[in-house]
């Protein structure tokens, strides 16, 4: 099982907005990212559209959570990554101490042309936390870890081809709604950004600087029309 869990940290490395493919860094060398009170003294502009947008979507996003979640933790703490070489990036995750944390590189920050396109990243990452999508992807990876290696243990496979099934089979688990799940955060997003006081169309134009993934099998990430298209349609019904 500690395999498992290593897997799955191992495979799940890659951010909502774009993927990074470099090697994570050993974690006793990396800098906890800062909470963003640390930068309230910040003379830079866009860390302070960051903040002004982190102050009013805050109580929106915790009130959705409660109302549309069940066991999900609303308590989110939102994180700056500072290191500047850093590539753009935002992603949700859990602490060490299972807590829910989003997290946005200082690169992306810069990289925003306004506080909608803020807003939006930001909405779509609570709503992968208010979604559950993190235990629902665990939880797939696990089936397929489990089910995986008691096929090949069945099929007569030694320790090193077992090893290889899980690997695989746990790989399959992460992606296999993975698209999905970008699109349910894509569509509860908009609704929290529209809810906050932003506009959910112009920060999706985020998109089209952003690199397409296209739709191959087993991707990580829909295509950015297709992303584009659920927005439209999620405003649609504001």
């Amino acid at each position: 099982m500690r395999r498992f869990v290593m897997l799955v940290a191992a495979l799940a490395v890659t951010g909502c907005v774009e993927a990074t493919t470099e090697k994570p860094a050993e974690k006793d060398s990396v800098p906890p990212p800062v909470p963003v009170s640390a930068f309230a003294a910040s003379n830079n502009s866009k860390i302070q559209d960051f903040l002004a947008v982190v102050r009013r979507m805050e109580p929106v996003a915790r009130r959705e959570c409660r109302r549309r979640a069940i066991t999900a933790k609303c308590n989110f703490t939102i994180l700056i990554d500072n290191r500047k070489k850093q590539p753009a990036n935002a992603f949700q995750a859990l602490d060490d101490k299972d807590q829910p944390v989003i997290v946005f590189t200082r690169a992306l920050i810069q990289e925003t042309r306004n506080q909608d396109e803020l807003a939006f990243v930001l909405g779509h990452e609570v709503a992968h936390h208010i979604l559950e999508h993190i235990s629902k992807t665990r939880d797939s990876a696990l089936e397929g870890f489990l089910v995986g290696g008691l096929q090949a243990a069945v099929k007569g496979g030694d320790a090193k081809a077992i090893e290889r099934a899980e690997q695989r089979s746990a790989f399959i688990g992460i992606r296999k709604y993975s698209k999905q799940y970008e699109l349910e955060a894509d569509a509860l997003g908009t609704v929290i950004t529209a809810h906050s006081g932003y506009n959910p169309l112009r920060g999706a134009q985020y998109f089209h600087r952003i690199p397409d993934p296209g739709d191959k099998y087993l991707g990580s990430h829909p295509p950015n029309a297709k992303r584009l298209q659920v927005v439209r349609q999620a405003v649609s019904k504001l």
